[in-house]
């Protein structure tokens, strides 16, 4: 796990720098973004069926039934409602908005409007057809104000309190209530009614404290607080009115019925008292009352439950009258005093549900599946109604007629009476029956006024609407949060993806992980291009990491301690470009600062590397030169070299048509076997074993094999080649060096100080080449030339 994070630290400072950037980039966001406030305010739907010092009276007429609050959610539809919006819109004039330009966005204000605007006229059909229209206003003077379309860019004068025509609209410009000045631009912007309604409908939020509960919180977000505030308050206050008018909607019929029966009653009743006083005038009558006195004690119950049972009749026909010449849409009078407890619980169930129909349908369309469900429903109790009023009048007048039978009886007995005291008495009860109704519709009528004068508004409010100072978006903690974890992502998933997709060889581990068979003898560290060749004295990494490669080396050539021929070495690897000539010159140097003789051979027939590094600049004979020709001395190949004076060079030659035939001869093995008694140690510098096979035409002559692995070169399924011709034993005595190592993957040498102890120098010292006085170092032209030859 250590590993695998410290494969992220060392790359900190892309972590930093991307959190760095991802935080100027939140704080950029939150420097330019508009924010957000919360507006909030509580209020209690009355259930108006409970009680209370007015709900006696509404329930006693019976005008609350349909008005009750038996779904909170048909309330809350009711403030969504598209009615109620527009009119909160239209009360505010918030389709009017104003903005001050800023450096980024525009700002807008509010409550503080530094003129004062009045719409005279505003054209709904064109605004929605320009989809709305911008006007940039400028103060010239105190009495002059200059418009400009910006659509069109039209400019109109207008002078303070003339009225202006914009073309859509035509306005009234004053001085601001604050009396503020302002030489600031102020943009104007007109929208459509419906456009800002349905914003501020789709912002409007509701919550419920409990579900059986009335409690209901609104709440709004707007980047202008107080307007959020000001529109929840208007929504409240269109709510209540809108309730109160559906109330009084309700009063209002059953005030119209009662004022068309009186008006029917009052007639009858005169019709019938000018009767009686006829009746009386022409038969002299005075009080025939004291003649029948015992007959009218018996009769007199049959005439009570006759009264009662004729005024319930004619309570049922006036209700199924008006019920016929009415439509669905109307409501039905309630509590007129019907006997029938049946048929008053229907006619408050049909204004119920009328009443919730209108006001569904106030915001909605008769399409709406709730509305075609209620009219159904409407129609269905409607029906009801119809039908039990039917059939109470069918009771009435069995009873009726019963009674009627049981008074005949009894006239029986007074059938001596006279016919005129008969027909007196009937026209005493025509007017009793009369009377008595006409005195019951007006006491409903007063009931019915006192209802009217009773506006209670339905929504109660807790909490007046206020707004929270603190932005709710943009959230600074979030983003933030948000950045940073961004700016750790980025890098982290570049990482991550890099080291997934990366199929070359960084390191030592990745070597140690893919073979065991081969040992990693030395790492040699990342260097500057003027820093390729070691130096006498040299203390820097790249000097110490060859030092730490001969050490290493001498361990594997323990057994040969003693041996008194060279030991010879062989550099190849994999293919082209990882470092063999680099790592055999300067392994060179630092085995010839030992006080050994090395010589090191170009063995690389194909692409020749070592030209440079001799004196004589002139002869380019070398290897391939002696195995041809017979007459060549091998002594007067070897040139010494101009880096090093314990090192010769054998060049590789000239370049021949057949490198491997060539390096499969006979003479090879004599020249090595003349070499060796030569020197200390014989250094090859091979081609590269998988692309040609003239390097195994040498591995027979190797003591040992330093195969070169390129960090971030060479790729990790090369590595199967020689780990293969080592099972094979074409490479018997092979290990792995491991060339370019960046230093974060030193691993050691990086964390412990690779290079202790080495020299600092100034500036100066490291633009310049010392040449020693006793080793017979080159020039700096001379290893500049060397150096690029080696890079090419």
């Amino acid at each position: 796990m250590r590993k695998e994070i410290n494969r992220y630290l060392k790359n900190w400072p892309w972590f930093v720098l991307c959190s760095v950037l991802a935080i100027g980039l939140g704080y950029t966001y939150l420097r330019y973004t508009t924010p957000l406030y919360n507006a909030s305010t509580t209020i209690i739907v009355k259930d108006e069926s409970s009680k209370g010092p007015e709900s006696a009276i509404y329930a006693d007429l019976g005008l609350l039934s349909g008005v009750g609050t038996k779904n909170i959610e048909n309330e809350i539809g009711i403030l969504r409602s598209r009615r109620l919006m527009n009119n909160v819109v239209k009360s505010l004039d918030i389709n009017i908005q104003y903005f001050i330009e800023g450096k980024v966005n525009k700002m807008e204000i509010y409550e503080i409007i530094p003129f004062n605007l009045q719409v005279l006229k505003l054209d709904e059909q064109k605004l929605k057809e320009r989809g709305g229209a911008t006007y940039e206003l400028k103060k010239m003077n105190e009495d002059l104000y200059q418009i400009r379309d910006m659509a069109s860019g039209r400019i109109v004068n207008a002078k303070v309190g003339s009225p202006v025509d914009l073309g859509i609209t035509s306005i009234v410009l004053g001085p601001g209530e604050f009396g503020e000045d302002f030489n600031q631009p102020i943009i104007i912007q007109f929208t459509e009614i419906e456009k800002i309604a349905a914003h501020y409908r789709n912002q409007l939020g509701f919550i419920k404290e409990d579900k059986n509960s009335n409690f209901i919180e609104l709440v709004l977000a707007d980047p202008v607080k107080e307007k959020a505030r000001d529109i929840l308050d208007q929504l409240i206050l269109e709510f209540n009115r809108s309730a109160i008018e559906d109330k009084n909607l309700i009063a209002g019929n059953t005030a119209k019925f009662i004022n068309e029966r009186l008006a029917i009653i009052n007639g009858e009743l005169d019709s019938v008292e000018s009767g009686k006083e006829i009746f009386k005038e022409q038969n002299r009558l005075t009080d025939i009352q004291a003649e029948s006195n015992m007959y009218i004690q018996n009769a007199s119950e049959y005439n009570k439950k006759r009264q009662e049972v004729g005024t319930q009749l004619e309570l049922a026909n006036a209700m199924l009258e008006y019920i016929s010449s009415n439509s669905n849409s109307d409501l039905l009078p309630t509590n007129l005093g019907l006997s029938e407890g049946g048929v008053n619980g229907q006619i408050d169930e049909y204004n119920d549900l009328v009443l919730q129909r209108n006001r569904i349908l106030s915001g909605s369309s008769e399409k709406n599946p709730i509305v075609i469900k209620l009219n159904s429903q409407i129609g269905q109790i409607k029906g009801n109604v119809v039908q039990s009023l039917g059939r109470m009048r069918s009771n009435l007048q069995i009873g009726q007629e019963d009674l009627q039978r049981q008074a005949s009886s009894i006239g029986s007995q007074i059938f001596a009476v006279p016919s005129k005291e008969r027909e007196y008495r009937g026209i005493e009860r025509q007017q009793s029956i009369k009377e008595t109704l006409y005195l019951f519709l007006l006491q409903k009528r007063e009931e019915n006024s006192l209802a009217m004068a009773v506006t209670e508004p339905k929504a109660k409010i807790v909490d007046r609407a206020y707004f929270n100072e603190i932005p709710i978006s943009p959230n600074s903690r979030s983003i933030y949060l948000g950045t940073v974890i961004l700016g750790l992502f980025l890098p982290f998933s570049v990482i991550y993806i890099k080291g997934m997709l990366d199929n070359k060889v960084r390191k030592r581990t990745d070597i140690e992980a893919f073979t065991s068979s081969i040992a990693v003898v030395g790492d040699i560290p990342r260097v500057k291009r003027t820093q390729e060749i070691i130096t006498l004295n040299d203390r820097s990494m790249l000097a110490e990491s060859f030092r730490i490669l001969n050490t290493n080396l001498q361990y594997l050539l323990v057994n040969l301690k003693h041996k008194k021929e060279a030991k010879t070495l062989l550099i190849t690897s994999s293919i082209k470009g990882e470092g063999k000539t680099f790592a055999a010159i300067n392994l060179s140097i630092t085995l010839a600062n030992t006080f050994n003789t090395v010589l090191l051979i170009g063995a690389d027939l194909r692409s020749p590397k070592l030209q440079p590094l001799v004196t004589d600049k002139e002869k380019k004979l070398g290897f391939s030169d002696y195995l041809v020709d017979e007459d060549l001395l091998l002594e007067s190949l070897i040139k010494k070299s101009n880096f090093h004076t314990n090192i010769d060079v054998l060049l590789s030659g000239s370049i021949p048509p057949n490198p491997y035939e060539l390096l499969k001869t006979e003479k090879v093995e004599l020249l090595f076997d003349q070499l060796k008694s030569q020197y200390d140690y014989i250094i090859i510098d091979t081609a590269p074993s998988m692309l040609v096979a003239d390097t195994f035409a040498l591995t027979q002559y190797a003591d040992l094999i330093l195969y070169m692995v390129r960090a971030g070169y060479t790729e990790k399924e090369l590595l199967e080649f020689p780990v293969q011709a080592k099972e094979k034993g074409t490479m018997k005595r092979v290990c792995f060096v491991l060339n370019n190592v960046n230093l974060s993957n030193l691993g050691y040498g990086n964390k412990y100080g690779y290079g202790y102890g080495m020299d600092k120098k100034n500036f100066w010292e490291k633009s310049k080449f010392h040449k020693s006085s006793t080793n017979g170092l080159a020039t700096k032209s001379e290893i500049s030339i060397i150096e690029k030859d080696i890079r090419a």
